[in-house]
């Protein structure tokens, strides 16, 4: 496993980051909290040292799962969680990172985010907060995420941004016109959700015959109804193709694209089974030729103009 400076934090952090959405129950196929303790702790096996959740992720129980896998190896690891966009105003911050170090089992979180943009606080109100916290030592690194570039610019007047959290995958690529050079520019971190497109460039629902069930919340998801299911067929093909050659999986190759994009320190990816984990693991190490590159990225092109996600 790979470890990245985390923008001017500094934090060193895997760049395969463990994502804990799904450890709290919600609107994710559930296992147990047996299994997922088990696979935090074979994802630090793995040499993942940094681990993602948040106190909106089953009101807090993806928290409590982390701190309980957790305690005993805190050294070892980097833990970032956020704060809701219900809680932004100063005392709800500092009532949320309270609730979130006991649950986390911790005296310090080593980045604080603010999960969206709030409608009605002023992010220079949120960030006097946060900067407190980090002045105590609660915090090491503070970030933030679904921000617009206008909106990270304004919170970078107010505190040092060490990291943003958007959706980017090669289906989800509208950070790349104008975050990314200033992330680039201003040496702002950037970690991934959505790495594999909520499992899409697994190649499950076009080669493995997955079928999501009504209730999954990705059902009306725009990157997979129907017809855009449809049209990311010559993107999956190609995926597959490059990864049958270099003997990897089709996850490998979409985290590894991630990998070797500019600006990027970790892509996050969630799972709740440990092969998966091990598999997710193991993208670290791979690497691609510039015409694979090349050409995942011409395809991407052509695949998201069909679709307009951007």
């Amino acid at each position: 496993m790979q470890h990245r400076p985390l923008g001017k934090s500094g934090v060193s952090i895997s760049t395969v980051t463990f994502g804990c959405w799904e450890l709290g129950g919600g609107p994710w196929e559930f296992t147990s909290d047996e299994n997922n303790i088990r696979t935090l702790h074979a994802a630090l096996n793995e040499g993942i040292t940094t681990f993602d959740t948040a106190e909106g992720y089953g009101s807090g129980h993806s928290e409590e799962i982390v701190g309980q896998a957790l305690e005993g190896r805190r050294q070892d690891c980097i833990i970032s969680t956020k704060v809701s966009r219900a809680n932004l105003a100063p005392d709800n911050v500092r009532k949320s990172a309270e609730q979130s170090l006991r649950r986390l089992r911790t005296d310090y979180i080593d980045i604080y985010y603010i999960h969206w943009p709030s409608y009605d606080i002023p992010v220079a109100e949120t960030l006097g907060e946060f900067n407190k916290l980090k002045e105590e030592g609660k915090i090491r690194a503070i970030g933030v995420s679904n921000f617009s570039i206008d909106q990270l610019k304004e919170a970078s007047q107010y505190a040092q941004i060490d990291v943003i959290q958007p959706e980017y995958s090669l289906l989800h690529r509208g950070i790349e016109k104008e975050i990314i050079p200033y992330c680039l520019e201003q040496q702002i971190g950037i970690m991934s959700y959505s790495s594999i497109a909520k499992g899409i460039l697994t190649g499950a629902f076009h080669f493995g015959g997955k079928k999501l069930e009504t209730d999954d919340f990705r059902a009306t998801r725009r990157l997979f109804l129907p017809e855009h299911l449809e049209a990311e067929t010559q993107l999956i093909n190609l995926m597959q193709h490059i990864s049958e050659r270099k003997g990897i999986s089709m996850s490998q190759l979409a985290i590894s694209w991630l990998l070797h994009r500019p600006a990027m320190t970790s892509a996050i990816v969630g799972t709740q089974s440990i092969s998966h984990l091990k598999d997710n693991a193991e993208a670290a190490n791979v690497q691609l030729e510039e015409d694979d590159l090349q050409q995942l990225m011409e395809v991407s092109d052509a695949v998201l103009a069909m679709i307009d996600t951007e």
